[in-house]
């Protein structure tokens, strides 16, 4: 897969570098959710059947995040881990617009222009509920219409589960709430954090529990606080652990930036400075403080046998 940076106005060499006939699914993408997977599907099997690249046009960095906007509280699929899976569902070609106030007060007409038609997007496949240019003022009709004829459009419906709609904001408010078995069925794969292993406290192995302190590598949506049961990726190994995410009331008063703690079974070695991959399996119980440390040893004990057995069922 190819990732190409594109901007507003888009110079005239960058369009002759990359016109040709081209299928692409057109969103913001923020997720990669099944709902988003199914427009993506859309255009990678229309590109097959006419045999021209498949591709994807998104937005960098979100739009909300650049306008201060909306409900928008950190990214579900920050842009590496957005290149990966893309990559996976067959994409040929991800074009990355850079978002900017710029960009933001660009009309519809000026947008499809200035953006679509300099490319050759052939047929442009979006959601149901899609909009576009400045304050969202072009929708279906309106792309179809700028189209000219020349750029076809084609709608993918709303992806429904148990008769509702899957989007972006509902899988925020789950993970927010703790409930990562509907934000994990609404994905079509487990949430994921991300990040490079530094020094914390170290207190975890003074009471029989090291943990891996991991520091985000993007500006994730944080779930809510708790104990999660987990699966975590280093390099090619995959291990099963417990995390928690939270402030460690026991210890501490007053944080408010949460930690995000690991502690991995049956593992053993030095991880400061590796990136790990993990996984949130399960909701187990939200945090809370103890009285005393071994009422915390002991709990945390519970926990990974409640974590064990959450990941021997969901293996």
């Amino acid at each position: 897969m190819r990732t190409v940076t594109l901007t507003y106005p888009m110079p005239p060499e960058t369009a002759a570098q990359w016109a040709q006939p081209q299928v692409a699914a057109l969103g913001q993408f923020d997720g990669l959710h099944r709902g988003h997977a199914s427009v993506i599907h859309s255009a990678v099997a229309l590109a097959r059947k006419e045999e021209v690249p498949a591709a994807v046009i998104t937005f960098h960095p979100h739009p909300k995040d650049v306008m201060g906007k909306g409900d928008y509280e950190g990214y579900l699929t920050p842009q590496p881990d957005k290149q990966e899976l893309l990559f996976d569902m067959g994409v040929d070609i991800l074009y990355i617009i850079e978002f900017n106030e710029q960009l933001s007060r660009v009309s519809p007409q000026n947008f499809v222009a200035g953006m679509l038609l300099p490319l050759q997007i052939s047929t442009a496949v979006v959601g149901f509920d899609f909009r576009f240019g400045y304050r969202g003022e072009g929708d279906t009709d309106t792309l179809r219409e700028l189209g000219q004829g020349v750029m076809k459009v084609e709608t993918a419906p709303p992806f429904l589960l148990d008769g509702v709609k899957v989007s972006s904001s509902g899988i925020r408010k789950s993970l927010q709430q703790g409930n990562i078995t509907l934000a994990n069925s609404w994905f079509g794969r487990n949430y994921h954090l991300r990040g490079t292993v530094s020094h914390g406290e170290k207190r975890g192995r003074t009471i029989g529990f090291p943990t891996a302190n991991l520091r985000l590598d993007d500006p994730f949506v944080v779930p809510a606080k708790g104990v999660y049961a987990v699966k975590a990726f280093y390099k090619d190994q995959a291990l099963c652990g417990v995390m928690n995410v939270g402030v460690k009331p026991t210890f501490h008063e007053g944080v408010i930036a949460p930690s995000f703690e690991v502690h991995l079974f049956d593992f053993e070695g030095d991880l400061y400075d590796q990136e790990l991959k993990v996984e949130l399996v399960a909701y187990i119980r939200p945090e809370r403080k103890f009285d005393s440390i071994g009422a915390l040893i002991a709990q945390i004990g519970a926990d990974a046998e409640t974590a064990k057995g959450l990941l021997e069922t969901n293996s």
